[in-house]
This record gives structure tokens, C-alpha cells and sequence, in this order.
């Protein structure tokens, strides 16, 4: 994987995250293309579309400072990132998740598509 495809990834995670932490509608529309597909859970159909996704993450939005997350980008290649992630939520006790994320990127760095899979930790 070449180092500048890894950055474009990484920026793509760190723009997500950025739109996690402030639910401001601009920062999460400017994460996907117009036609962009996401899969919230890889068994569910799709949220479809760009003004979709960003009404469907506001419906279930976190709070700002809500969650902590880290991340490896497992691999970058033609167009689909691979990323591995670590959220925990700070509620009492703390809810802890493992994340698998599968991201198609468009020459802009935007995703067209968008499947994550996610585990609680017991």
C-alpha cells in the first residue's frame, strides 16, 4: 500500500470521526458522493444517498465527546480501504465495541460506499 494512498484514507477516518464528534450536517455530507451506499450493519439493506446518510446518522447521532476511537487502516487498494477500530463509549460501566469498516473511496476521497461491522465486548 503506497504511503499517499494511506494518507487519503486516513483522512477520510479522521474527516468521519471529526463528523461523529460535532453532528454538524456539512462534515457528514462531505464524507460521501450524491449516490453514495451505507451499510450500517452488512445484513441490513442500505441507507442510500447523500442527504439519507446524513438525516440517518442525525437520527442516531452520538453526543460530542460521547466516545473515544482508534484506528489502523488495514489495507488501501484500488478505491477500498480496510480499516480496523477500537470505540469505546463513556457511559457507566463503559460500553466497548471492535470495528471493521470496508470503504470505497471515489478520486476525490469521498465514499460511495460504506459497510461496517461491529462487535460489543463482553
Amino acid at each position: 500500500m503506497s504511503k499517499l494512498r494511506e494518507k487519503h484514507l486516513d483522512r477520510w477516518v479522521e474527516a468521519y470521526r471529526r463528523a461523529w464528534e460535532t453532528n454538524d450536517p456539512e462534515h457528514i455530507a462531505a464524507l460521501w458522493t450524491e449516490d453514495a451506499a451505507f451499510y450500517r450493519r452488512p445484513d441490513e439493506e442500505p441507507v442510500l444517498g447523500r442527504d439519507a446518510i446524513v438525516n440517518a446518522w442525525l437520527e442516531v447521532a452520538d453526543a460530542p465527546g460521547e466516545t473515544l476511537f482508534e484506528y489502523q487502516v488495514l489495507g488501501f487498494g484500488d478505491g477500498v480501504g480496510f480499516v480496523r477500530g477500537w470505540t469505546t463509549y463513556r457511559t457507566d460501566p463503559p460500553a466497548e465495541f471492535s470495528n471493521l469498516w470496508v470503504i470505497r473511496l471515489d478520486r476525490d476521497g469521498r465514499a460511495h460506499e460504506f459497510t461496517e461491522w461491529w462487535m460489543e465486548k463482553h
